[in-house]
């Protein structure tokens, strides 16, 4: 599978977004995505199920050294103090010494950023965490956190797919050596019905889906796409054995417009 390097992470492109993946159910299906051959689990405080990654991690069969797990710390527990307690609840609830990527869920203008990134460094440091990184930062909140970080930040996890344009906060990115994690690469089942994506798939015998994946990995990108259903959980996986010609790349660019997200809460930062 293909790694993605930024600042000394070595991130699988490649992970399982596992929000609403709950219970008995989804520790199913998370173990059955490790059995298939995921590295990669992408869980968070928010979505209320790291007890069953990690309950599916330990049925998988598959050694914890050769799964990347991310965990984020949501936008209420961003208090220097209160974010270790919450770094050592998720790891109390995943039953695992350590992740491999803890990201700060949402910036929250209440609490001031430099505690908060202050407490993220003091995390890796503890060896709770190997990486570290942010999510849903804008271009002036990633110079900020970089300016005030005295560890690297490997990655900024945003919304990222063929219909919306991230180029500013990306090039920030490219500019600090951080990866970028796009979540939502599917556009929450807005990708499946498009044409281009669709007349593009055929080409390759792939489906608007897996082609609007390969977009994004192919620019370099890590995707966590998710999925409650197997078969589309081994076609998500199965992006690695076909190339976008510089044509096709250039036509999807194209489909990107102004009202493109899909995620954008009533706490979300101005965007760019």
């Amino acid at each position: 599978m293909t790694v993605v390097e930024a600042n000394g992470a070595r991130i699988p492109a490649i992970g399982l977004g596992t929000m609403t993946l709950k219970e008995a159910a989804g520790v199913e299906l998370i173990a059955h995505a490790l059995k298939l051959g995921y590295r990669h689990l992408d869980t968070a405080q928010a979505y209320g199920n790291e007890r069953e990654v990690g309950e599916a991690l330990r049925a998988s069969g598959v050694p914890r050294e050769q799964v990347f797990i991310t965990t984020k710390i949501f936008r209420d527990r961003l208090e220097p103090g209160e974010f270790e307690r919450a770094m050592d609840e998720s790891l109390e609830r995943l039953q695992v010494p350590f992740v491999d990527l803890v990201l700060i869920h949402w910036p929250n203008p209440d609490v001031p950023l430099p505690g908060t990134i202050a407490s993220l460094c003091s995390v890796k440091r503890a060896g709770k965490t190997k990486n570290i990184g942010v999510s849903n930062f804008t271009v002036a909140l990633l110079e900020e956190a970089t300016r005030i970080a005295d560890e690297k930040i490997a990655t900024n996890q945003i919304e990222v797919h063929p219909f919306i344009d991230q180029s500013k906060v990306m090039t920030a990115c490219k500019s600090h050596g951080m990866a970028v994690t796009a979540y939502c690469p599917i556009a929450r089942g807005h990708v499946p019905g498009n044409e281009t994506l669709t007349r593009i798939g055929k080409a390759h015998g792939k489906t608007p889906a897996q082609v609007s994946l390969r977009y994004l990995v192919q620019q370099g990108m890590v995707v966590i796409p998710r999925s409650s259903n197997k078969e589309r959980l081994a076609e998500n996986l199965a992006i690695d054995d076909f190339t976008l010609t510089a044509a096709e790349m250039a036509e999807i660019s194209k489909l990107k417009k102004p009202d493109g997200r899909v995620v954008n809460p009533a706490f979300a930062p101005k965007w760019d």
